[in-house]
């Protein structure tokens, strides 16, 4: 990024990024991250929840993505002590600080299926 007619690059854990855009993101990058975010944003949800929302998802994909958003400090991972062990998620505090970005791509992806494409109704789940 260039401030002032200086050259500025930002790095955070080694990597190195040219403007604030990048870093964001890196952290939503792929399919799915902000899919994970959007479901996440007004409930907690066991693994199976998730998996159920996003049926075109794999297991390993969506364990790969809920650990690197639980590194990144935007999800919160709480596993219960019990047999069969029950793990559920949801947004971090840091997370929720997401939420109007989230939002906004929500509101931009109606626009965009209002313009140029349609809803169509499937039976109930």
């Amino acid at each position: 990024m260039i401030r002032d007619g200086i050259k500025y690059t930002i790095e955070i854990n080694g990597q190195e990024y040219n403007c604030p855009v990048e870093v964001t993101m890196s952290l939503l990058d792929g399919k799915w991250k902000g899919i994970v975010l959007w479901y996440l944003k007004n409930q907690t949800l066991r693994f199976s929840e998730l998996q159920r929302l996003m049926p075109n998802i794999s297991q390993k994909m969506l364990t790969r993505e809920l650990r690197e958003l639980e590194n990144a400090g935007l999800v919160f991972r709480k596993v219960y002590p019990e047999v069969p062990p029950k793990v559920e998620y949801s947004l971090s505090e840091y997370g929720k600080t997401l939420i109007p970005i989230i939002d906004l791509i929500c509101e931009w992806g109606i626009q965009h299926t209002n313009k140029f494409g349609n809803v169509v109704e499937h039976s109930s789940v």
